[in-house]
């Protein structure tokens, strides 16, 4: 969440910044350049938002992207004068193509791209790559001019100097990709501070510095911050001096709510993943509760977090990840973004929809059906730390501290790999 798509990127790195193993990842889509590019946390995925109804886009330059409103890839109704399922559930949500295939650019043009610390390790995996028509750094990658930088080289003690490594790498790379997209750029936060309100703040407003040092507007930003306490508590102060938020790792109601009353720009809930937590697991009070109820406890917290964040006025998007069958998309119609396995996307847009059916893929959610939802006065609460701790049944917590800790490895890797190919050969 890897692979290249031609076109966009090659030549992405010099020789000498190598490991092995861990194949490129650039995340494109269409959504940040309306509110977020959707990532999964572990895998290295191409992601794009798709619609369906206009004829393909073909790509000029980097910096004649147009916003996307129709597939060019996926559509198939302008050829054969029939709606598909797939034209069906567009039209109700931004489907989101999660995507590891290796395609033509002209297929599916970015708007939008996030940069992290998987993506990092993808670009030195492989050797003699650059941005290709990007002036920025001529031949020097971007990770190359991050190691060659004089400021971070003159800091005191290892394990800092590679952190403002990395954040450098992180920050050129996303100013490179603001280049290549006229959407925004979601940037990582580091999940190693996930318990630090004030070190993500302050790492935050590291990466902004350095973004507005190479002349990337805040406008263009979003920052993707793991669901912790600490974590929401920076957003609602981020948010509040007008710098985007993403917050990921979304496992229970508190999380969402909270993450709601704290004006994050986009919240993320990972449907498929607390599914598979209820088949080999039991004792959480909330999945327990949507069980007894005859429901899918993702697809339960998805429409319950759409629902509360409708009825009350709050300004996130709600976005649904780790979607596993064509069933789970009918039954979120209307989420403001699915984010869909191709397989999933290619059964979509071979099903077609005869004239008098194409009626029947009917929105599930939407302002006006959560007008009707009901909440218990527990859910209501305005969510702090106690409350937030409470309410986190088991299902969540095991979910968000196994995200956190797979994205801190990431980040580890990326600063042992920075020392041991620091200082790079022109330095």
């Amino acid at each position: 969440m890897g692979n290249i798509i031609p076109g966009i990127i090659t030549n992405l790195h010099g020789n000498h910044c190598s490991t092995s193993g861990h194949p490129i990842s650039l995340f494109l889509s269409s959504i940040l350049a309306r509110g977020f590019s959707a990532v999964k946390d572990k895998g290295r995925r191409l992601e794009f938002t798709l619609h369906s109804s206009r004829p393909n886009l073909i790509f000029k330059s980097h910096r004649s992207f147009p916003v996307i409103r129709a597939s060019t890839g996926f559509s198939s109704s302008l050829d054969t004068g029939l709606s598909t399922e797939l034209d069906a559930v567009s039209s109700h949500s931004e489907i989101v193509p999660d995507t590891v295939i290796f395609d033509d650019f002209e297929k599916f043009p970015p708007t939008a791209a996030t940069v992290s610390s998987s993506l990092i390790l993808g670009i030195c995996s492989l050797p003699d790559t650059t941005f290709r028509g990007l002036a920025s750094y001529d031949k020097h990658s971007a990770v190359d001019t991050a190691l060659s930088d004089s400021e971070c080289y003159g800091l005191e003690g290892s394990d800092v100097r590679m952190s403002c490594f990395f954040n450098k790498a992180l920050v050129n790379i996303g100013g490179d990709l603001a280049k290549l997209v006229p959407g925004r750029v979601s940037t990582e936060v580091d999940a190693r501070l996930a318990y630090d309100t004030h070190g993500i703040i302050r790492k935050v407003h590291d990466l902004l510095k350095m973004y507005n040092h190479i002349e990337v507007p805040p406008e263009r930003l979003l920052f993707k911050i793991p669901s912790t306490w600490q974590g929401i508590d920076a957003s609602r102060l981020l948010e509040s001096e007008g710098i985007q938020t993403h917050m990921t790792f979304v496992y229970s109601f508190c999380q969402a709510a909270a993450a709601a009353q704290a004006g994050a720009s986009v919240i993320q809930i990972f449907t498929g993943r607390i599914r598979d937590w209820a088949r080999n697991h039991s004792g959480d009070p909330e999945v327990e509760a949507a069980l007894k109820r005859g429901e899918d406890p993702g697809l339960a917290l998805v429409t319950k977090a759409y629902n509360y964040i409708h009825k009350y006025g709050h300004k996130s998007k709600l976005m649904a990840a780790a979607i596993r069958n064509k069933q789970d998309i009918f039954s979120l119609l209307g989420v403001d973004y699915i984010i869909t396995p191709l397989k999933i996307l290619q059964s979509l847009k071979e099903s077609v929809t005869p004239p008098d059916d194409k009626y029947s893929l009917v929105k599930r959610l939407s302002p006006q059906s959560a007008a009707n939802y009901n909440f218990s006065e527990e859910e209501l609460v305005k969510w702090d730390q106690y409350s937030f701790a409470s309410a986190m049944g088991p299902a969540a917590e095991e979910l968000l501290r196994s995200g956190m800790e797979s994205y801190a490895n990431q980040s580890k890797r990326v600063e042992d790999l920075f020392g041991k190919i620091w200082p790079p050969p022109n330095v």
